[in-house]
């Protein structure tokens, strides 16, 4: 099976080329390593949406996705 770091290569690969990627992912820290731009949905409905420094750094997000000890590394 394709690793995590695999997949991460193809992305930045494609990214590199200026192809855009959907990804739908609940593994939220390695997703966000690979983003520029990243949508938090809520209830069905977008909760919130910047970058991942915005993201991570949003009081909400960290209250009702992230989790309060959240840190991107």
């Amino acid at each position: 099976p394709i690793a995590v770091s695999d997949i991460q290569q193809i992305i930045f690969h494609l990214k590199t080329r200026g192809i855009g990627v959907l990804i739908t992912d609940h593994n939220v820290r390695e997703t966000l390593r690979i983003t520029d731009r990243a949508y938090i949905v809520n209830d069905g409905v977008i909760f919130k949406n910047g970058t991942p420094t915005q993201l991570a750094a949003d009081d909400d997000v960290r209250r009702i996705y992230l989790g309060t000890d959240f840190r991107l590394d």
